[in-house]
């Protein structure tokens, strides 16, 4: 006998032959279930309207509190302990080009609401005078310093976004916050993408440590079916999952 089967959708008239199923041990999905249970994403172009419902209204109080008592202590602690870091990548920043070491633009959080979000400059300042567009590879982008290449590989970048997390703009896990310039782009040409503001965004995210830098509108919508999932899934132990395998992620690079 088989040990699973995998179903396209669960019809009244064939519930029996799936309970007779069940009843001999055999593990029953639906495609949808299957294709999150292996590939750990959510499979966004088959969700049905009353799921985008439950994923929005699901508040997850104690949760939310919990995550946030975690947020304050771990940014209070890193940011103490990364102190010397912060002084010397502010210094080389302002030694190899003109501007100023931080880069402060808009992005777009919980329920729509934007905040500026701090990184340490990798661009020269000039370098969107023309209007904003999607970061290209790093090691192909003319607008990038050579220094800025360095604190991107490294991720020394984001170091800023501690005090992000500290005010309560971010939280440590969470999809990452997109540009408001793109947001009207990307809702056009992707279903239910407003979900992903239904929570926190983060400094990292499920869709960073299982996706390459997105950088195209495919890009995306590849990345939100893996926000969608953390969304659905998402629990303390989860954040902490994400948290260990982004410092692995980086210290492995």
């Amino acid at each position: 006998k088989p040990d699973l089967v995998v179903i396209s959708g669960v019809k009244e008239k064939e519930l029996d032959k799936i309970y007779a199923l069940i009843k001999r041990g055999i593990v029953v999905y639906t495609i949808n279930n299957f294709y999150e249970e292996m590939l750990q994403k959510v499979p966004t172009e088959k969700l049905e309207k009353e799921e985008v419902i439950a994923y929005m209204i699901k508040n997850r109080g104690v949760f939310n509190l919990a995550k946030r008592i975690l947020d304050v202590c771990l940014s209070i602690f890193l940011i103490i302990i990364l102190s010397p870091i912060f002084v010397i990548t502010a210094i080389l920043i302002k030694l190899s080009s003109k501007g100023p070491a931080l880069f402060k633009h808009k992005r777009v959080s919980l329920n729509d609401t934007e905040f500026t979000i701090y990184k340490f400059r990798s661009m020269y300042t000039d370098s969107e005078k023309n209007g904003a567009v999607w970061t290209a590879n790093n090691k192909e982008d003319p607008r990038i310093t050579p220094i800025g290449r360095i604190i991107r590989e490294t991720h020394l970048d984001e170091l800023p976004q501690l005090f992000n997390i500290l005010k309560g703009d971010l939280s440590f896990v969470g999809p990452r916050p997109e540009r408001p310039e793109f947001i009207g782009l990307l809702k056009e040409h992707i279903p239910y993408y407003d979900l992903r503001h239904s929570v926190k965004a983060g400094l990292t995210g499920w869709a960073q440590i299982n996706y390459k830098y997105g950088s195209s509108i495919e890009d995306a919508g590849e990345k939100l079916k893996y926000d969608f999932y953390y969304i659905k899934n998402r629990n303390i132990f989860f954040d902490f999952l994400i948290i260990l395998k982004t410092a692995a992620k980086v210290f492995m690079h």
